[in-house]
């Protein structure tokens, strides 16, 4: 089930796959795998959607995952259900992120485009939330507003790629959070630093650039080399 879990990621996460090579302890890698699998199925959710209200209901069958996951209750026989249960169970995760992701993809539910304000906020809960929640499997006592700094910018560039944000704005709000994500890992542990190391990547969309896997694997070597994005 863990194999199958990571092919899924490594398709559709590729970036955060790549990332997620980095970590060394097979275990912590495999949970945080299960967090961003969580995260792709929320995606899923909204893109093979045909309406809003389907969209809601897909997402509203995860938050009863969440509920049986914290309410002790038996949990539905899906694999990325299991094995959320698992890494939330032997990691002490809290319920708080795991719902802000589902909640921020409801809030821009039907929206092709978003503002700079609601970039931001979706940034902050989907992404800042699913940093935060893989840095402290890494690490129980990384930085939280380093993880939400990084999480945000990836973030952020996730929504520039899905053509939903862009424009001078955006880009120099993009940049400002880059160099506070910067600020905020320089004097990170090593252990954590691979949950946010994908934020070093919004260099090659803020050129508007297409690096290859294989630049992507050397930008996210180089960055975990120094230990700085």
């Amino acid at each position: 089930m863990a194999d199958d879990l990571d092919r899924g990621v490594r398709l559709a996460d590729p970036d955060r796959w790549l990332a997620s090579r980095f970590i060394a302890d097979h275990r912590a890698r495999a949970d945080v795998i299960a967090l961003y699998a969580y995260d792709h199925e929320l995606a899923r959710a909204i893109r093979v959607a045909s309406n809003p209200l389907i969209m809601e209901i897909r997402l509203t069958w995860w938050r009863e995952v969440l509920d049986e996951i914290f309410e002790g209750r038996t949990i539905k026989l899906h694999p990325t259900a299991q094995r959320l249960a698992q890494a939330i169970q032997r990691h002490g995760l809290a319920r708080a992120p795991l719902e802000a992701m589902i909640d921020g993809r409801i809030e821009v539910v039907g929206k092709p485009r978003l503002d700079l304000d609601e970039a931001v906020r979706w940034a902050d809960a989907v992404g800042g939330s699913a940093t935060t929640l893989a840095a402290r499997v890494l690490e129980p006592g990384a930085s939280e507003e380093a993880a939400l700094a990084a999480g945000r910018v990836w973030g952020l560039v996730l929504l520039k790629r899905a053509g939903m944000v862009d424009g001078p704005a955006f880009r120099s709000r993009l940049e400002q959070s880059l160099e506070e994500a910067r600020r905020a890992t320089r004097d990170l542990g090593a252990l954590a630093f691979p949950a946010m190391v994908c934020a070093t990547l919004a260099r090659g969309d803020l050129l508007a650039a297409q690096p290859s896997s294989t630049g992507k694997r050397l930008a996210l070597l180089w960055a975990v080399v120094r230990g700085r994005l």
